[in-house]
C-alpha cells in the first residue's frame, strides 16, 4: 500500500498519474489523501483508496496510514503562519502516525543546502530540513528529494513575459544554478516508491541537465518563444514590501527572503548530477510548457 498526500498539486498530480499505471502491476495499492476529492481526475477516481481530510490533522493520518508501507510526504505551502509551523507543525502529526502504524518508507519533497554555510540562515529551506529530521527521528527509512528552484515557478510570470517580455527574480543575473522540472521530481519520488529496497536516512537531489543563470534562461526563452525576453533583478526589500502587502505571515515572509538571500550566495550549487536518469531541459520545458502559457490570450491565462 503506497499513500499519497497532496495528490491534486503539481508534482502529487503528475506522481498519481505514473502510479496508478505502473503500481497495479507490482502487486501495489494506491491510497490518497485530499480535502476535495472531486479534484481528483475522473479517470482515477475508482483506482484508489481516498481518504478526505487535511495530511498535517492527526485524526486523518490515522487513517490514511494504516496499514501503509510507504508515504509520499509534501506539505502545502501555507504563508499565513511561520515556517516551523508551515513545516515541521505540519508534519509532526504525520511522523507520530508513522511511528505509530510501522510504515516502513517515506519519500518526502524537500531542498537542496544541506551542508552548506548557509543552510542555517536559509528560511523556508531551514524550516524544510528541519522537517526532514523530525521524519528521519520517526524511524521510517526516508529519503528526502532535495530539489533547486522549479522550472514551473516562470508560468507566475507569463503575463510579464508576454506582455513586457521581462520575468523577475532576486539573484545576481550572471549566478547559475540548478532548476528541476516537476515532473522529474515525481519521476523520482516513482521510483523511490515502487523500489523500496533502499534502507536508512538520505537526500537524493534531483536536478536539471545543467546549472543556468537567470541571463541564460532568458536567452532560451528568447529562442524558444521567439520574441525578446530579459531578466530584471528584484531588491529584496522590494520582495518582502510585495509580500507583506499581500498579507502574509511577516515571519514565513521573513522565511523567503532569507531563502533567496542564501539562494544569491550559492545555497543550490555545489551538488554532483547523478547520470542515472533523464532530465527534462530547460528549453524543452519552454517549448512544450511555457510557450503555450505565454501565447495564450490574457483571458485564458487568467482563468487557469
Amino acid at each position: 500500500m503506497i499513500v499519497i498526500t497532496a495528490p491534486t498539486g503539481n508534482i502529487g498530480q503528475r506522481l498519481l498519474s505514473l502510479l496508478v499505471e505502473a503500481a497495479p502491476a507490482q502487486g501495489e495499492e494506491l491510497r490518497v489523501v485530499v480535502r476535495d476529492p472531486a479534484r481528483l481526475p475522473e479517470a482515477v477516481r475508482g483506482r484508489v483508496e481516498v481518504v478526505v481530510g487535511s495530511h498535517g490533522d492527526a485524526a486523518t493520518v490515522e487513517r490514511a496510514f494504516a496499514g501503509a508501507d510507504a508515504v509520499f510526504w509534501l506539505v502545502p505551502p501555507d504563508a499565513s503562519v511561520t515556517p516551523d509551523e508551515a513545516y515541521s507543525g505540519f508534519t509532526r502529526p504525520a511522523a507520530r502516525a508513522f511511528a505509530a502504524h510501522g510504515v516502513g518508507h517515506v519519500v518526502g519533497v524537500s531542498a537542496l543546502g544541506r551542508g552548506t554555510p548557509q543552510a542555517a540562515q536559509a528560511g523556508l529551506v531551514t524550516a524544510s530540513l528541519a522537517m526532514d529530521d523530525l521524519i528521519a527521528d520517526s524511524g521510517v527509512a526516508y529519503r528526502a528529494l532535495a530539489n533547486p528552484s522549479f522550472f514551473e515557478n516562470l508560468l507566475e510570470e507569463a503575463d510579464s513575459i508576454r506582455d513586457n517580455g521581462v520575468f523577475t527574480d532576486t539573484v545576481a543575473a550572471d549566478r547559475p544554478a540548478p532548476l528541476v522540472a516537476v515532473a522529474d521530481i515525481a519521476a523520482a519520488a516513482a521510483g523511490l516508491l515502487l523500489d523500496r529496497s533502499w534502507t536508512g536516512v538520505g537526500s537524493v537531489p534531483v536536478l536539471g541537465p545543467q546549472d543556468l543563470s537567470p541571463d541564460d534562461l532568458a536567452r532560451i526563452m528568447t529562442e524558444e518563444l521567439g520574441r525578446p525576453v530579459r531578466y530584471r533583478r528584484r531588491p529584496l526589500d522590494e520582495l518582502r514590501s510585495d509580500l507583506l502587502g499581500h498579507g502574509l505571515n511577516e515571519a514565513f515572509v521573513e522565511g523567503m527572503v532569507d531563502m533567496k538571500r542564501a539562494k544569491d550566495r550559492g545555497l543550490d550549487s555545489g551538488v554532483d548530477r547523478s547520470p542515472a536518469g533523464p532530465a527534462t531541459g530547460f528549453a524543452q520545458w519552454c517549448a512544450q510548457t511555457l510557450k503555450p502559457a505565454v501565447l495564450a490570450a490574457p483571458e485564458a491565462v487568467d482563468a487557469r
